[in-house]
């Protein structure tokens, strides 16, 4: 492939190596540090004129000094008169902070010492849930102070402006939180999603797969969890949020899963409160094993105790983030490789070739 440079930043350069691995390329070099007052200093080594240059950063990490280093990077490329700028963010950084959603968010310490205790707490009926200050915000039972509309700033907005006026391209991202803000761009977007890769693991790694019930844990995600059982003919079940007052059975199932494996699908596993919930709920309703699948892996907080300490037999993520420390704390996590995906994407988009047609051909499992 002539014309083409693969840079990377700081957050993921494994992964840029694995994709220029698999490409049959070399991945150039860039010298990537900070001065003493800490401004982020970038100096790529090798000539960007008249190439189509690729830059890989992931929104994980010290996500803020990364999403700095990007800006530099695109713009570095500019001067030194790239012909085209493509970024490609497995992980979309501040894509989680629409409006609605940062309402949900809450301190970690919280976060953990609730879900905690609700994974060791021991009950007597089948149905009953902690109901403490996290259960009810987490079903959105929480009243705000004197009926007051909180504002909140949309941040991935501003990230989408800012990655514009650097001076990029086109975009790859994969399986945005928020697929709203693909529509904030002006440039090209392509949404990629992992979902062959995941097929590929629950063939491969899940013994008893045919007879598992694919589970969505919240009605968002609902879609993408039959998007799989329609390509793997599974049955599908969903973790819903009752929004009622004054009632113990804040969370519900709708499906039957008594007696048979459960496969978890979301898009991200951050604190770790979701997945930690829906694990349990699926254990008293008889499913007799319970993996959790998602693509971003960020785990941030006490997520991996939360995991640890969870009925969860295995969880696989994507590598959109780095997985090698986690799974140092983790025995139960697995780690699905995406390199290959992306390599294939940034090859058809350098040759003008489809990027849709990749999932098509997909949905013909």
């Amino acid at each position: 492939m002539k014309n083409i440079v693969v840079l990377t930043g700081s957050s993921h350069p494994k992964l840029a190596q694995r994709i220029c691995d698999n490409l049959g390329i070399e991945l150039s070099e860039c010298k990537l540090g900070k001065f003493s007052n800490q401004e982020t200093s970038v100096e790529i080594k090798k000539s960007v004129r008249e190439k189509h240059v690729y830059i890989i950063q992931s929104g994980c990490g010290r996500v803020n000094d990364n999403v700095i280093e990007l800006f530099i990077l695109v713009q570095a490329c500019l001067m030194g008169s790239a012909k085209r700028v493509t970024v490609v963010t497995p992980l979309f950084p501040y894509s989680r902070q629409s409006e609605k959603s940062q309402k949900k968010r809450l301190p970690q310490h919280q976060i953990g010492s609730e879900i905690m205790s609700s994974l060791t707490q021991q009950t007597d009926g089948p149905s009953s849930l902690p109901q403490g200050t996290f259960a009810q915000s987490f079903m959105g039972m929480s009243t705000g102070e004197g009926g007051y509309r909180q504002w909140c700033a949309r941040a991935g907005t501003l990230v989408a402006n800012l990655l514009q006026a650097a001076g990029a391209d086109h975009l790859i991202a994969m399986d945005l939180h928020d697929p709203q803000y693909q529509g904030f761009f002006e440039i090209p977007v392509d949404l990629i999603y992992a979902e062959p890769c995941i097929i590929q693991w629950i063939r491969t790694e899940i013994p008893n797969w045919r007879q598992a019930v694919i589970v969505s844990p919240d009605a968002g995600g609902a879609k993408r969890a039959t998007s799989v059982c329609n390509k793997l003919n599974l049955d599908f079940a969903l973790i819903h949020k009752e929004d009622l007052a004054n009632t113990k059975e804040s969370m519900g199932l709708v499906g039957e899963v008594a007696g048979r494996p459960v496969i978890v699908l979301d898009d991200m596993i951050d604190s770790g409160s979701t997945v930690g919930l829906a694990s349990e709920i699926l254990k008293r309703h008889g499913a007799t094993e319970i993996y959790a699948i998602a693509v971003h892996g960020v785990f941030s907080g006490p997520a991996l105790q939360i995991i640890n300490k969870s009925p969860i037999t295995q969880v696989a993520c994507t590598n959109t983030v780095p997985q090698e420390e986690f799974r140092k704390l983790c025995p139960k996590l697995a780690t699905i490789d995406i390199s290959s995906m992306l390599a294939e994407i940034i090859r058809r988009t350098f040759n003008g070739e489809s990027v849709s047609q990749l999932f098509v051909h997909d949905e013909q499992f």
